[in-house]
């Protein structure tokens, strides 16, 4: 066994930058370019991995000290056969040297040749999977970008899918030559499915394995030489995205991290880090994925090209016929402030202007009597009023509703093409009014539910729709929504449907009113309710009916037994 010296290498122009992280002990086995500390400087951080396998005999920093190039970071006990290798000829320091430098960021140690042998008589037919992209199933292959015969880098884009929300290029695992390409255009893929087959290429793992086998031999006379001849050895432009060359504003992420989100075709500057100060983790990069995909964050590339479409030439409405948008400069007239529409009403105002204008929505009027339901409101939250849990007039029309649904199946359908889905479940989406904007969470399976459960979730979902924490999945798979106005006022509006639902129920104030019994005027509690429907799927009379019924059950709740 000998020890040997393990020092920062060249971390590009920075000095004196600090130790924030120490990711290993002494006493601790590390591997040839494991991570040994983190440094940051007031613009990036970056790991330093060890330039050798071997023990820690004894550390040289400590969290806060400020290092730079040649630093000694700790003493490293190694097998004998590496303090041996150290008499290499002198001839080969200067090209070892050039080569570690030039590849310090991926791999600080430059492989054996007997690595590449390994790797060369390893290489074969290799598949090429689709990679972890979200939570997300049968996504489409809208374009190939290679074909058979062509050559492909590690980490070269193969193919483009897109969902209904996003689109994203799946990259290479190995370099090689394409024997076989395994999907077409049009065609749907999902996680692990098989891509293509290439020839000649070695796995990235595979690769590893190799490089780590040599590298216990090789790697501590490489890197002394290398510390020998840096001041005599040219800098040479390093990649992006590589931990120990730091540019600036470089996202604090490690190397595999980084490598990951390459893989995905992930922005990290634009990723939030959940880890330690700020550490981007792989979770970090999965989740941001996934709200891409499900459309509910845009990168900052997706947000610039609705702002250059609407610089094209027909997209202020002449493309749908219409005369052009009017541009007024208001500042002449008086004082303005500009603001910017917040992300959710870009989101929703974009989807709200598709669905008025591609569905020919009507919209039927009607008043209920829920005197007696009221009345059965309150008294039910003074029985439970320890329990914490108030019951709205929302919970009971959510079960309406659902009683609604199963007598007038084709409200609770989507238009598919030329067919009809007709669901055999009843997930009801409400409307959440938000700082931020409109949001419509949803209650699952509301035909399995009381009216305290449905409450209770409800002011769950509206809580976190106010704290701007819903999750995507607890804004998807409504069936019929309720939008509510009743703790606002008004008497009817317009509800617009949300594709791809047939219908909406919209709810305003309920007032007292006079209302005939055959001998006289009654005082009576009267619910005002607006009905949108598409006329495609729906029509006036089953319309009128589904709302004399809803009608029903909330002037008699006990009709939902029925």
């Amino acid at each position: 066994m000998s020890l040997i010296e393990v020092k920062v290498p060249d971390i590009g122009d920075f000095d004196e930058v600090a130790v924030i992280e120490l990711l290993v002990k002494p006493g601790d086995t590390v591997k040839a370019e494991q991570s040994l500390i983190t440094v940051e400087s007031d613009k990036a951080s970056m790991e330093i991995p060890s330039s050798s396998a071997g023990v820690v005999k004894e550390l040289k920093v400590a969290l806060g000290d400020k290092v730079k190039q040649g630093s000694l970071l700790l003493l490293l006990e190694v097998a004998s056969a590496e303090g041996t290798a150290a008499a290499a000829p002198a001839a080969a320091v200067p090209a070892a040297a050039q080569e570690f430098k030039t590849n310090q960021a991926v791999a600080p140690v430059p492989p054996a040749p007997a690595a590449t042998d390994v790797a060369a008589s390893s290489a074969g037919p290799v598949e090429v999977h689709v990679p972890d992209i979200g939570d997300f199933k049968d996504v489409t292959v809208i374009e190939v970008m290679v074909k058979v015969g062509d050559a492909v880098r590690l980490e070269q884009s193969l193919i483009t899918v897109e969902s209904d929300k996003a689109s994203m290029e799946i990259p290479s695992s190995a370099a090689g030559v394409i024997k076989e390409l395994k999907v077409k255009l049009g065609d749907k893929v999902n996680i692990g499915d098989l891509l293509a087959i290439l020839e000649g290429a070695a796995p990235v793992a595979m690769a590893a394995a190799a490089t780590a086998q040599a590298s216990a031999a090789a790697a501590a006379p490489l890197v002394s030489a290398a510390a020998a001849v840096a001041p005599a050895t040219a800098v040479l432009a390093v990649p992006a995205h590589i931990p120990t060359s730091a540019p600036l504003g470089l996202p604090h992420a490690s190397p595999s991290v980084r490598k990951f989100a390459r893989e995905l075709g992930v922005p990290l500057d634009e990723v939030k880090g959940t880890g330690l100060k700020g550490r981007i983790t792989d979770n970090d990069v999965q989740a941001f994925t996934r709200s891409v995909m499900s459309g509910a964050i845009q990168t900052l590339a997706a947000q610039a090209q609705p702002k250059a479409a609407a610089a094209a030439p027909g997209a202020d409405g002449a493309g749908l016929g219409l005369i052009p948008w009017p541009k007024v400069d208001f500042a002449k007239f008086g004082p303005v402030e500009r603001k910017e529409l917040s992300r959710i009403k870009k989101i929703s105002g974009a989807n709200l202007l598709r669905n008025a204008i591609l569905i020919p929505a009507v919209t039927n009027h009607d008043d209920c009597d829920i005197t007696d339901l009221e009345a059965f409101r309150v008294s039910t939250n003074k029985e439970n009023e320890k329990s914490g849990v108030k019951v709205t007039m929302l919970a009971f029309l959510i079960k309406a509703c659902v009683a609604a649904l199963k007598k007038y199946p084709e409200f609770n359908s989507s238009l598919d093409g030329d067919a009809l889905i007709y669901k055999q479940y009843y997930h009801i989406g409400f409307a959440a009014d938000t700082p931020n904007g409109l949001m419509v969470p949803v209650i699952k399976d509301a035909d399995q539910k009381g009216i305290m459960q449905i409450s209770v979730e409800m002011g769950e979902l509206a809580k976190k729709a106010r704290d701007g924490k819903l999750s995507p999945a607890e804004m998807t798979g409504a069936s019929f929504t309720i939008s509510s106005l009743g703790g606002i006022g008004g008497r009817y509006f317009t509800p617009i449907i949300n594709a791809p639902e047939v219908s909406i129920l919209g709810v305003c104030r309920s007032t007292i009113q006079p209302v005939w019994d055959g001998k006289a005027f009654q005082p009576r509690l009267m619910l005002p309710l607006s009905l949108t429907w598409d006329h495609r799927v729906i029509d006036g009379a089953a319309a009128a009916r589904f709302n004399v019924y809803l009608g029903q059950i909330l002037g008699d709740f006990r009709r939902v037994l029925l």
